[in-house]
C-alpha cells in the first residue's frame, strides 16, 4: 500500500513539474516572438498551440502507458508472491511427512 502511494506521489510530482516546464517554455517562446524594435511581426500562434497540444497529448499517453505498465508489473509481482507462498506450504507438507508428524 505504501508503494502505491509513493508511486502515485511521484507521478503527481512528475505531472506538476512537466506542467510548470510547459508554462515556462510557452512564456519563453512568447518573449522571443516579440521584436525588440517595436514593429509587429506575424504571430504563428496556431502552430504553437498545436505544438503545445501535441506535447500535452504525448504526456497524457505516457502517463496512461506508465499506469498500465505499473498495473501489469503489480499483477506479476502478486502472482510471484502467491507462487512462493504455495511453494512454502508444499515444502512444509513434505517436511511434516519426512519427520513422521503426518501420515
Amino acid at each position: 500500500m505504501r508503494e502505491i502511494s509513493r508511486i502515485s506521489g511521484r507521478l503527481r510530482l512528475a505531472a506538476f513539474i512537466s506542467s510548470i516546464s510547459l508554462l515556462l517554455i510557452s512564456a519563453y517562446s512568447d518573449d522571443l516572438s516579440t521584436p525588440k524594435n517595436g514593429t509587429k511581426e506575424e504571430n504563428h500562434s496556431g502552430s504553437k498551440g498545436s505544438t503545445v497540444a501535441l506535447i500535452c497529448l504525448l504526456l497524457v499517453a505516457v502517463t496512461i502507458l506508465s499506469f498500465f505498465l505499473f498495473k501489469i508489473w503489480q499483477k506479476k509481482k502478486r502472482e510471484e508472491q502467491y507462487a512462493r507462498l504455495l511453494k512454502l506450504f508444499e515444502e512444509d507438507d513434505e517436511l511434516e511427512l519426512e519427520l513422521g508428524l503426518r501420515d
